[in-house]
């Protein structure tokens, strides 16, 4: 009799193995979605190697601005130099990409990025660099992302059905910030062992990646049916962003989520030697409950893909991110700050991945070059002039009291959208 009752539990064991192997199968398709499509999926790959070696150069990068001047100065310089092009030619980058092959102007791009990194390895390695080349090299870096910007932004939409495209730019939010942890390991252990060279060098290899995989892709470059001149082309995006309210409103709300919400992790360090009294280590910390933030941020982001009311969720996600700013600023206890900042990361990833999501389902691809040049601008806009002025109001007052500010205003803001914006209510 005992035969058949284990035969029989065997048998009701096993349904439910199988029902929940069955549910996961299909939640972790949910959350790669975009990834089972083979030219998305063949991109993605290429962007997350090239963005560890983005990352690994930062790293190396940084160091040798400190070793070379001693100057926190410079370091800002290097960064606002390599951002300068960004704003300075990202929209006509976005005309070039309405106007072109999108697919060779990504190409382009990475080779223009690849000349400074392979550059900086030779000056490194025969010890004759100097602050002045890490400048110039930096704006030409700056120069292909501000032409690359909007073509890859502009590619990604025709790689995948628009339903997925959610989930596949949160699939690049989670690619950048996992490359975001990996990139500074490999930093350390290179520059222990094979010197600060080898950073530039390994970055510079990076991008043949990227090629390698843009020129496998299969997608068709379809021209535009007519061509105006490039100013002439550049005021029609403009007037079309302005005039269209949900992409004016989205446009406006990237540019203060990174004006108020980029200073959280800019000030960061401040928090962790003037609050907590504690130094580096207290910081890196900090840094990876923001980092595992970020990325579960956009794995919910992807999991739940194109959804009703998308606007509507944008808006309170972004209230309960200035919520979060705000208990942050207050908090005076190492564990509840760790577990805010960890929280708040995972809304402001959420915020840039759906308000990013919005503006790709909203633009027409004939001006989606334009649009996303438009957008990027606002949203990379944001960040200098953001930590500039927190940095000068932190020095006045106090870091909390400037976080406490922004995370004030980021909830007005998010509430007023959502009372009075009907467009992005639709969304």
């Amino acid at each position: 009799m005992v035969e058949p009752l284990r035969g029989n539990t065997a048998g009701t064991d096993a349904a439910p193995q199988s029902t929940l192997a069955s549910s996961g199968s299909r939640a972790l398709h949910r959350l790669g979605a975009a990834l089972t499509y083979r030219d998305f999926r063949v991109l993605w790959l290429g962007a997350f190697t090239s963005t560890i070696g983005m990352w690994t150069q930062r790293v190396a990068q940084n160091w040798l601005i400190l070793t070379l001047t001693g100057s926190a100065f410079y370091l800002g310089l290097a960064s606002f130099m390599g951002d300068l092009p960004i704003l300075l030619f990202t929209l006509i980058g976005g005309v070039i990409a309405d106007r072109h092959n999108r697919r060779h102007l990504l190409i382009g791009s990475q080779y223009v990025q690849m000349v400074p990194a392979f550059i900086l390895a030779a000056l490194v390695y025969f010890d004759v660099v100097q602050i002045w080349q890490i400048l110039m090299l930096s704006f030409i870096t700056g120069c292909g992302q501000a032409f690359g910007g909007p073509a890859h932004q502009s590619l990604v939409p025709a790689l995948v059905p628009k339903v997925n495209l959610p989930n596949a730019i949160a699939l690049n939010s989670i690619q950048f910030n996992l490359a975001r942890f990996i990139g500074p390991l490999i930093a350390g252990v290179m520059m222990a062992t094979l010197g600060t060279a080898a950073c530039f060098g390994f970055n510079g290899l990076s991008f043949f990646v990227v090629i390698v995989a843009l020129m496998s892709l299969h997608v068709k470059h379809l021209p535009p049916p007519t061509r105006q001149r490039m100013l002439d082309e550049l005021r029609g995006g403009l007037s079309y962003v302005r005039h269209q309210g949900a992409l004016a409103t989205l446009t406006g709300l990237a540019f203060v989520t990174t004006l108020l919400g980029f200073p959280l992790l800019t000030l960061l360090p401040v928090i962790a030697q003037d609050v907590f009294a504690q130094g580096v280590e207290q910081y890196s910390r900090m840094m990876a409950f923001a980092g595992a933030g970020a990325v579960v941020g956009a794995l919910v982001v992807a999991w739940l893909g194109k959804f009703r009311h998308m606007g509507v969720t944008l808006l309170v996600v972004q209230i309960i991110f200035g919520g979060l700013v705000v208990a942050f600023s207050f908090s005076r206890v190492m564990l509840l700050s760790e577990i805010l900042l960890f929280f708040a990361s995972m809304m402001l990833i959420m915020v840039f991945s759906l308000v990013t999501s919005l503006v790709q389902l909203v633009a027409p691809d004939e001006l989606r070059g334009r649009v996303m040049s438009i957008f990027m601008l606002a949203f990379r806009g944001g960040i200098p002039l953001g930590n500039l002025v927190a940095g000068f109001m932190a020095d006045q007052r106090s870091a909390p009291f400037v976080l406490g500010i922004n995370g004030t205003l980021l909830a007005v803001f998010a509430c007023y959208f959502l009372v009075q914006n009907h467009e992005v209510r639709k969304l």
